[in-house]
């Protein structure tokens, strides 16, 4: 059976910090930078890409659609 992997891209300058994403991630897949973007948010950053499934939990709970996820089939 083939294991899918997840990558999730991150709008930076439309996502407003709310970090509704973070506990949403079951993988851990999702921080806070402690950069700021040019609103002058704390935006969410991708880490942890290899324990990603690509569940889109995040992007569902997303409130500015900040977040893409792709998904790839790994053999």
């Amino acid at each position: 059976m083939a294991k899918i992997k997840g990558e999730i891209i991150i709008d930076v300058e439309r996502c407003k910090g709310c970090h509704v994403c973070v506990p949403a991630c079951n993988f851990k897949c999702v921080g806070v930078s402690p950069k700021v973007n040019s609103k002058g948010y704390n935006y969410v950053v991708f880490e942890n890409s290899e324990s990603c499934t690509g569940c889109a939990n995040c992007a569902i709970v997303c409130p500015d659609a900040a977040i893409t996820v792709y998904r790839t089939k790994v053999e």
